[in-house]
Formats: C-alpha cells, structure tokens, sequence
C-alpha cells in the first residue's frame, strides 16, 4: 500500500511512526504498513459464494453452494493459531462474506482473541440490522467495493442497482458507528471514473478510499486486455494524488491509498521533489520503512477450503493447508527442502531472485520486487520485470547505469590512444 494522503498530503509524519517504535502489536491499523516485524494482515476468503457476478472477480464466485468450506470450529482453530502468532488483522473476504451463516460468531472469537477484525464487502447485504451486529462486535472497519459511478458500477457488478444497495448497506454502517472505506480495482474500462468515487466519498462523508491496480494471474490471462498501459497507469496515480490534495484543500482529510503496484512509491517521490523537497525527504523515510511489495510477508491468505496462499492472488501455488498445519508453521517454514518452503524463503525477501530492470533499479529496496505473479502472467518467469512497472528507465536509473558505462569505456580507450599533438584535457 502506498498512503496517498499520508505521504503526499502529510497526513503522516515519521515521527508518528515512530511513537509505536513500529511494533506490529501496538501499531493502530493506518500505521501498520510501516511496522518493522511485519506480521502479516490475513484475508481468509471465508466463503466462494458470492451474490454478484463481478466481471474482474479472482475468486471466480458465483451464487451457489460450493463444497469444502472451512467449518466454523475449523475457523476458530485457525483463529486462535493467528492470534497465537501474532497476527494483527483478520480480513475476512470472500466471495461475499456476509452470505457465511456464522460469519457473527467468527468475529466475535477472533475480537475475544485480541485480533482486530476488518470485513472486505460488495455492501449490497448489509441491512441496518447487520450493521448493528456487526457494530456489536467492534468490527474495525468495512471495506465496500465501488468500481465507479452508478452505471459503470453495475456494469461490472452484472446485477442492476448494485451501486444504489452498496450505497445503502455504507450508510447502514456509518450509521451504526463503523468506519467505512471505498475499494476500487482501476482498469482500462473505469479509470477514468475515479473522480466519481471522490464525489462519492465527499457526498456521503465517507473517510478512507483504496485504489487496487489490477493483478492478473495466469499465463495468457485475459485481464492483461484490461490493464492501463504505463501512461494511462502515470495519469490516474497522478489524478487520484491531486483529488486527494483537493480534498485536504477543502478542509477535508480523507485516507487514500493505492495499492498493488509498488512503483507508486518513487512516482510520488519524484513528483514531491519538483513540489516540496523537504517533505519529499520525510516521504523517502516512510517508503523505506513500508518497503513495498509486503505479499508472502506482511499479508497472506487462507481459502475457504484452508489453503495457504502468498496473498489473494496466488491460487495458483499453495504453501499449505491449515487443516494440516498450523499457519504459523506454514508461514515461517523457510528451511525445508520443500518447494513451498523454498517459496518462502524467496517471498521473505525477494530483492535476490528478480531479474532484469527489476534487478538494476534503484528503487528496488522501496519497492520490494513489486507483484510477482503479474510478471509470471506475462512471461511465464515469476521473477521476471514486473509488467505494470511504468517507471522510465532513466527513472529507475538505468540511463545513468549506461552512462557510467559508456564513461568508463571512453576512459579505457583514451588511457589506451598515444598522445596527439599535446596533452588530452
């Protein structure tokens, strides 16, 4: 994640990072992005079944029963494992998770436990009376998918009125006392409408937005059709940095994010120098302590069948099952002579393995890697460039590489040429 108001509109400041000596544990939920243990946040996708027929859906749900899924005294042992460890954050996703039965009892363990409990939601089930129980519970916060406007919404929702009922179900909760936030995945097909979710957040007083860069998974994926080419990805990072800056020019000061695509980091960077050199130093700061692509470290992902995943996106690669183990053990198990064990091990720190201008970059201790799976959609190489990477090479330091270069074999050749007709300046 990159914090869009915390870093551009200083919203935060390293000093406040600080106040928590960036302990996971003491961190409150906007900070822990820059916490230095980094355990990790978990989505557990608590169920497939999904009311809505999402056209960019990972989890590929459809409204129907699917088989397998974890039981509730199965999520509670998971839960008290989590909680053991030292997990922060409870994520629960789905599919739609207000569809599970006993999604009320789930959180209520996991807040006994000490865990903070967030929900990710298409907002179109939530009821005055659900948001009443989940305000019972202490639910941390609720995250409602909007993809634009009303029609773009419903377009990509495939159900009419989805955005009139995510709408409601965002007032139900606020109403109730719970914090609500926007969560908008940006593609070719809705970019474009991201001032419609500033209008939106003003209107309804909505206080915290994250913006998704699409990942695609999957050789030959269609949703590569779907992504912003490097220039069109510069544009709306840039317009969601100025729709923010509105907002706190009007006395507003909303928490924006984007995530998925840690280039964010240096563009925003780059873009303070020419605006506020001092505060691009304090920017510098909190981007090394978030150091970028936290997937496999500081998120991870449980199915609803219990699969271990490096985070949503991974459905491909399993690390384990918590039916089988812990995942505590799964997730610190980085020397077996396992293939997922070995993934570990590289996901922990994956700066060694990634080639390329990934490898050359300068930026790579801020960005961490960036997604992996997006450059293995692409080429078939896990490690390979990231694809969504839309930093120049002269950006990332690759021109000044070669003008080293260049330089140094000037000098060769000089030093190696017998003087003509005097000394060479």
């Amino acid at each position: 994640m990159i914090g869009i108001s915390k870093l551009y509109c200083g919203a935060v400041e390293p000093s406040d990072v600080l106040r928590y000596n960036r302990d996971s544990g003491q961190l409150p939920s906007e900070l822990l992005q820059f916490s230095a243990d980094k355990k990790p946040v978990v989505v557990w996708n608590c169920t497939q079944r999904c009311n809505l027929k999402c056209v960019h859906c990972y989890a590929q749900s459809e409204d129907r029963n699917y088989p397998g899924e974890m039981s509730t005294e199965e999520g509670k042992a998971m839960i008290d494992d989590l909680a053991a460890y030292g997990a922060p954050v409870l994520l629960f996703s789905g599919g739609e998770p207000t569809i599970r039965k006993d999604l009320l009892e789930l959180m209520h363990y996991a807040k006994s436990k000490g865990m903070r409990v967030v929900i990710s939601t298409n907002g179109t089930l939530i009821t005055e009376e659900k948001a009443k129980q989940f305000a019972e519970v202490g639910l941390s916060y609720v995250g409602v998918s909007l993809d634009g406007g009303r029609e773009t919404h419903d377009k990509f929702r495939g159900i009419p009125g989805s955005f009139d009922k995510a709408i409601a179900g965002i007032r139900n909760s606020m109403n109730a006392g719970i914090k609500v936030g926007l969560r908008m995945t940006i593609n070719k097909r809705n970019w474009q409408d991201i001032p419609e979710l500033f209008k939106v957040m003003r209107e309804e007083g909505i206080p915290r937005a994250c913006f998704y860069h699409l990942v695609y998974t999957g050789r030959g994926s269609e949703l590569m059709k779907e992504d912003l080419d490097h220039e069109e990805t510069r544009k709306a990072v840039r317009l969601i940095m100025d729709e923010t800056k509105a907002m706190f020019d009007d006395g507003l000061e909303p928490e924006v994010l984007t995530v998925d695509n840690h280039a964010d980091g240096p563009f925003l960077y780059m873009e303070m120098l020419k605006e506020d050199a001092d505060r691009a130093e304090d920017v510098l700061q909190l981007l090394q302590w978030n150091q970028g692509n936290s997937t496999g470290n500081g998120i991870g992902c449980v199915s609803w069948n219990g699969e271990v995943y490096a985070d949503q996106f991974w459905r491909h690669f399993s690390l384990g099952n918590v039916r089988e183990r812990p995942f505590s053990e799964i997730w610190t198990d980085v020397s077996g002579d396992t293939e997922q064990s070995e993934m570990m091990k590289r996901l922990k720190d994956k700066k060694p393995y990634v080639k390329g201008r990934c490898a050359e970059c300068k930026w790579l201790q801020i960005c961490g890697g960036n997604f992996r799976v997006r450059a293995e959609a692409a080429t078939g190489d896990l490690w390979a460039p990231d694809p969504a990477c839309y930093l120049t090479d002269e950006e990332i330091g690759l021109g000044a590489v070669a003008d080293m270069a260049d330089m140094a074999e000037a000098e060769v050749v000089v030093d190696a040429a017998p003087p003509a007709g005097g000394e060479i300046d």
